[in-house]
């Protein structure tokens, strides 16, 4: 594997260590285009230096990390004396508990996530039986492990054959969905409404999702329009389609679902192919009573 791993490690469960390594799941940086800050007059690249108040500029090696524990009054703190206070079992992803794929909110997940792969020849036996036993069981595991100098909680998970861990966001750090219940009016729903809106629901669903489906669009847009200025060229974006102004709820749900009653590739929803349902409330929009959105 020609990628780094970026940690090396153990992962625990009860008596049974399995020595692991961890690449990151996604490309930092890649396929992005960064944009840099300019000087609107000269064009020059703004520079950002560290700077100390009695010496001036400082380079990266004359740098130490401190910790103010009064005002202006600080102790350093060498990186030597941090590995000092780390156990082995900060070198370990520790397995506390197995949970249900579903019983983890997504709020929680953090979005880094990393491969876990066996650490050579001693480590391709136990961990191809936990991550079988994991997939056949239908199990995810919750555990610790310290990345970055700091603790953090985690979800493993199995996919394919491999196993991946996954940052979780601290309980203190999720702001609760009660803390905007006042934000939302309880408002009567029409139960012709529910029932349009779940045809729509029922007709956009796909039965296997493919994230490459969803291409970063914009990232292309972006090189092509520094292509076309750095030779010289103006790019003219098409103009933009006006978006109807919806006044109406049931008048919206009606043509949405007629637009999708043709659709190539509809999914099956509640055993019945859910084009079949769009095109029923197609052919009878009279049945259904009209109301204004107050």
């Amino acid at each position: 594997m020609a990628a780094r791993s970026s940690w090396k490690g153990f992962l625990r469960l009860s008596l049974v260590a399995v020595p692991v390594k961890a690449y990151p799941a996604s490309i930092s940086g890649g396929g992005d285009v960064h944009l840099h800050q300019l000087h609107a007059g000269c064009h020059s690249r703004i520079r950002y230096h560290k700077v100390c108040p009695l010496h001036g500029e400082v380079k990266s090696d004359a740098i130490v990390s401190g910790y103010e524990y009064s005002k202006d009054q600080y102790v350093v703190v060498d990186p030597a004396e941090l590995d000092q206070l780390r156990s082995e079992a900060n070198h370990a992803i520790t397995i506390s508990e197995f949970i249900a794929p579903d019983a983890l909110d997504p709020l929680y997940v953090s979005g880094k996530s990393y491969y876990l792969l066996p650490d050579g020849p001693v480590g391709q036996k136990p961990y191809a039986v936990l991550a079988r036993a994991m997939r056949e069981a239908h199990r995810q595991a919750i555990a610790r492990v310290v990345l970055h100098s700091r603790e953090q909680v985690v979800l493993v998970r199995p996919v394919e054959r491999l196993l991946v861990l996954g940052v979780l966001h601290h309980d203190q750090l999720i702001t609760r969905p009660a803390a905007f219940q006042a934000e939302l009016p309880d408002l009567a729903v029409a139960a012709e409404e529910l029932k349009l809106a779940r045809i729509l629901i029922d007709a956009s669903t796909r039965t296997a999702f493919d994230l490459a489906r969803y291409p970063d669009g914009y990232t292309d847009q972006l090189r092509r329009l520094i292509e076309a200025k750095a030779a010289g060229h103006q790019l003219v974006a098409p103009p933009a389609p006006e978006t109807p102004l919806v006044i109406n709820l049931m008048e919206a749900l009606q043509q949405s679902v007629a637009q999708l009653g043709a659709a190539a590739d509809p999914p099956v929803a509640n055993g019945k192919p859910a084009g079949k349902l769009a095109t029923s409330a197609r052919s009878r929009p009279n049945d259904i009573r009209r109301r204004k959105i107050s």
